[in-house]
């Protein structure tokens, strides 16, 4: 039945975790990542356009989210100190992906409870505001002859890794209450 499938997904929704893309580009960038936030348990995906033109995530391509953008709650801002200011005081580490000599390899990461994973444009990676107002910077490190993966490949190693190290340690994750269950069912069940 369609309503313990919903459970189920609500139910392994994640608390303490969320994305943010900074000024992505392309539309079916934020797709993919849609898709993949919603097959890690993340409910809230946070979008800035300061300086790229803003779309509407809900109407992002069937075929690239398979439809998962209409499970996920968006957060639309128009610039990134009105984001990190409103996940700061929610509590969240703000953890920047970047390029930058001071970025800490992922997988020698130490994940705070409380995560926001901040994801830059395309081609500009993040910018000077968010890269210097970011509680800590990652990045992945690369092998071959390319800088870095693409923003949506980034996202899925990223959480990967988050999963990964959440799941051998017992109790680390992190899921939403029963009240915030609840009213999650009502609105999927709207949807």
């Amino acid at each position: 039945m369609r309503i313990d499938t919903f459970k189920r997904a609500i139910a392994r929704r994640q608390a303490d975790m969320v994305v943010v893309l900074e000024d992505l580009h392309d539309p079916h960038n934020a797709a993919a990542i849609a898709r993949t936030c919603e097959g890690f348990g993340i409910q809230n995906l946070h979008l800035i356009f300061e300086h790229e033109p803003s779309f509407n995530p809900k109407k992002l391509g069937k075929s690239t989210s398979s439809s998962a953008n209409k499970w996920l709650t968006f957060h639309s801002w128009r610039t990134t100190k009105d984001c990190f200011d409103s996940l700061k005081k929610e509590g969240y580490s703000i953890i920047g992906t970047t390029l930058t000599p001071d970025a800490i390899d992922v997988y020698a990461y130490a994940w705070p409870k409380k995560i926001a994973l901040v994801f830059g444009n395309e081609h500009n990676g993040l910018s000077d505001y968010a890269t210097q107002h970011c509680d800590a910077k990652i990045m992945v490190p690369m092998q071959g002859m390319v800088q870095s993966f693409n923003v949506s490949v980034s996202v899925g190693i990223v959480l990967g890794e988050v999963f990964r190290v959440r799941s051998k340690k017992k109790g680390t994750e992190r899921y939403i209450s029963e009240a915030e269950r609840a009213l999650l069912l009502q609105d999927f069940l709207k949807r």
